[in-house]
This record gives C-alpha cells, sequence and structure tokens, in this order.
C-alpha cells in the first residue's frame, strides 16, 4: 500500500509541473469564445458528465502540428495511435460484423484507415482496403505493404457490390480537406450514400466543412464517428454513435489549448461520447 501511494503521489506531481511549465504559454486563438458540447460517458459502470471541447480547422492543425514538435511525437507514431483508436472504435461499435470495407484517402485520413485494417485483422475482423489514390511517401507505402504481408487486399477502386461487407470505414478526407471532393472520390462518396452498409467515419464524415457540418448535402452520413484528439465543431452536427480516440495529448497542450476532454476509462483507447447537445456556434 506504501509503494502504491508512493507511485500515485509521484505520478501526481509529474502531471503538476507539467501543467505548471504549460501555464505561461498561450494559444494565438479566441479559446474563451470557443464552442464546447455537453456529454455524458458511460466508464466502468458509472457516469461521468461535463463539457467536450470542439476544434476549429485551424485549431486542429496548430495541435497536430505541435504534437510533433515539443512532446516529440513523429507522424508514424501518431498515426499508429490514431488507427490502434479507430479499430478500438470499429470493434465496439461493431463487436459481431465480420467484413469491414476501409476507404482510405490520399492523406493521414488514409494512413489512420491503413493502421487501422491492420489491427482490425489482428482483432479477428476481415478487412480489405480501397486505396485509389496512393501517397507517393514511404511511410503509407510501408503500411500498404503491412496490409500485404496479412494478406489484406488493397484495391484501387471500390467494389461494385457491397453487399458482402458489413461495416465500411471512411478515412477518406481529414480537418484539413477544403472545396468539394473530386474523383475518384466524389463517386465513392455517391456509391456508399445510396448503399445500404454501414458507414463509420474518422474524424469527419467525408464531405463536410470541418467547421460547419454538411452544408451542401451530399456528405456522408454515417451511423457512427471516431473523432481524434478532440471532436472538431462539425461534430455539434452529428447525430449518430460518437467516440473519441487519441488517448495521447500532453497535459502541457490540454492546458494551453485549455482543451476539456473526457477521462478514458480503464485502458481503453476510445470514449464514447452520449448525451450531446448542440452548442449554438
Amino acid at each position: 500500500m506504501q509503494l502504491a501511494a508512493q507511485i500515485f503521489r509521484r505520478r501526481t506531481l509529474g502531471r503538476a509541473l507539467l501543467l505548471s511549465a504549460a501555464i505561461g504559454s498561450r494559444a494565438a486563438f479566441n479559446l474563451a469564445r470557443r464552442p464546447l458540447l455537453a456529454f455524458a460517458s458511460a466508464q466502468a459502470g458509472s457516469t461521468a458528465s461535463g463539457p467536450v471541447t470542439l476544434l476549429g480547422q485551424q485549431e486542429a492543425i496548430a495541435i497536430d502540428e505541435e504534437l510533433m514538435s515539443t512532446p516529440g511525437f513523429s507522424v508514424d507514431q501518431l498515426m499508429e495511435l490514431a488507427g490502434l483508436s479507430v479499430a478500438s472504435a470499429v470493434a465496439d461499435a461493431y463487436p459481431a460484423a465480420k467484413q469491414v470495407l476501409i476507404v482510405a484517402g490520399p492523406g493521414n485520413n488514409g494512413g489512420d484507415g491503413l493502421v487501422a485494417a491492420r489491427h482490425l485483422y489482428h482483432f479477428g475482423y476481415s478487412a480489405t482496403v480501397v486505396y485509389p489514390k496512393r501517397s507517393d511517401k514511404q511511410l503509407f507505402a510501408n503500411l500498404v505493404t503491412q496490409c500485404e504481408q496479412l494478406q489484406i487486399p488493397v484495391l484501387s477502386e471500390l467494389p461494385g457490390d457491397l453487399s458482402g461487407y458489413d461495416v465500411a470505414l471512411d478515412a477518406i478526407f481529414g480537418f484539413s480537406f477544403k472545396g468539394t471532393p473530386r474523383e475518384p472520390f466524389a463517386g465513392i462518396l455517391k456509391a456508399l450514400q445510396v448503399s445500404s452498409i454501414k458507414v463509420m467515419s474518422v474524424d469527419i464524415p467525408s464531405g463536410w466543412d470541418v467547421e460547419k457540418g454538411d452544408t451542401t448535402g451530399e456528405g456522408l452520413q454515417p451511423e457512427a464517428l471516431v473523432s481524434l484528439t478532440a471532436p472538431k465543431k462539425a461534430a455539434a452536427f452529428f447525430q449518430g454513435r460518437h467516440f473519441l480516440g487519441g488517448r495521447f495529448v500532453p497535459p502541457g497542450l490540454v492546458e494551453k489549448y485549455k482543451l476539456q476532454l473526457p477521462p478514458y476509462p480503464g485502458v481503453s483507447q476510445i470514449v464514447e461520447l452520449k448525451g450531446w447537445k448542440s452548442p449554438e456556434l
């Protein structure tokens, strides 16, 4: 008991020091006016409630870049952790599913999907990747190789018949996307929309504005969403099942950007957010 108490005190002191070091720095955003979402999160039989920060596009980009500077994370580290969170959310939301179709875009969101495909394979799912526009970066080539080594099919086109798949993982566009989807992704989005396949989106439903939601009416309407690091403003317009992943934000960044995030239960990589209320944006 004494040893456990000492460990607890050391951890508490360490966290306090990290927070103290971050107090002097301030983000270049009007954080006081940033919208929040209210949540109730079930944790090991108990319920915790409180607000959750909603990030604008520039805030999300800044936090992502800062994670790779002061805390010392690498791109592949963050992608691996994010992909594990995504796979965990799929497993939680669709435990009975067998066939998962991962649609990966050309950027980091697609990389998260490639990582998730590998973890889903190890979770016992049958994964198939659709990767129509491959990145020429070595990191992404390695992720494809890792999938192929597990005999996960990596396709260049969306299958014409989606009836054999239980779930589609939308890992096409992330929070840095702007504009209108182009081919081949515009056609892929339409095909997913008219099909009966269940869809879970990674961070942002593809086709949505990261801050304003589905402004065109042509974006995906997934039944589940897994936000990473913190939900983006568009999450206020999402009505389905919502998970938060990305259990890697250090206390210094939490303090600097005034992030309000729910605690993760136990050793889980995700927390399900319930009881969302849309604020005035």
